[in-house]
């Protein structure tokens, strides 16, 4: 602070950085962590294809294929797709049929995305909270598969909480749209 109230003394103006609004704070953590959740996402993709390969390889090969690969790869499976829907849905490269909204005045165009980004956000949020009271139920019941006895709730409160970032991407859409909408009618 003291070599920046210096420079603008000595008459060297420094380049002011927009502060950001919360909304703005708001998407780019939603952005970080829907990132994060495709990191991992990706790992688990990995992990599955060359879990997929080495079974393969071990039953052609040895006649021995891994124990409960089946398992295995369903959990990866789940996990997937389950933390890779909100980096898809940040990046909006989900598949839309627009060519009928596409052609509304802009106003209502804005209308329907609102309304249909709220609706979404209102079923996986409830998808959400059902899937996380189904892993406790798991988790209570100690359910575990049955080849390798692996507890089932962890992955399932992971598909949970990646459905939870997808929420927070809608949502975080809805605030930009609603802030869009704001902005044309000052």
């Amino acid at each position: 602070m003291k070599a920046l109230a210096e420079k603008q003394a000595g008459g060297e103006m420094p380049i002011a950085l927009p502060a950001q609004t919360g909304a703005k704070q708001f998407a780019n953590l939603v952005t970080g962590l829907s990132k994060l959740c495709d990191k991992v996402a990706g790992f688990c993709l990995a992990a599955l294809m060359l879990l997929v390969v080495t079974n393969i390889i071990l039953r052609v090969l040895f006649n021995r294929p891994l124990l409960g690969a089946v398992e295995y790869v369903g959990f990866l499976a789940a996990m997937t797709i389950g933390l890779s829907l909100a980096y898809c849905a940040a990046q909006n490269a989900h598949i839309a049929v627009n060519f009928i909204v596409d052609r509304f005045p802009g106003k209502i165009r804005l209308v329907v995305d609102v309304l249909m980004n709220t609706v979404a956000l209102a079923f996986w949020s409830m998808a959400a909270w059902q899937i996380w009271i189904y892993a406790g139920s798991l988790a209570a019941s100690g359910v575990v598969s049955p080849t390798t006895q692996t507890p089932f709730h962890p992955f399932v409160y992971l598909v949970s909480f990646g459905l939870f970032a997808l929420c927070l991407v809608l949502f975080a859409r809805i605030m930009n749209l609603v802030k869009g909408r704001q902005l044309i009618n000052e």
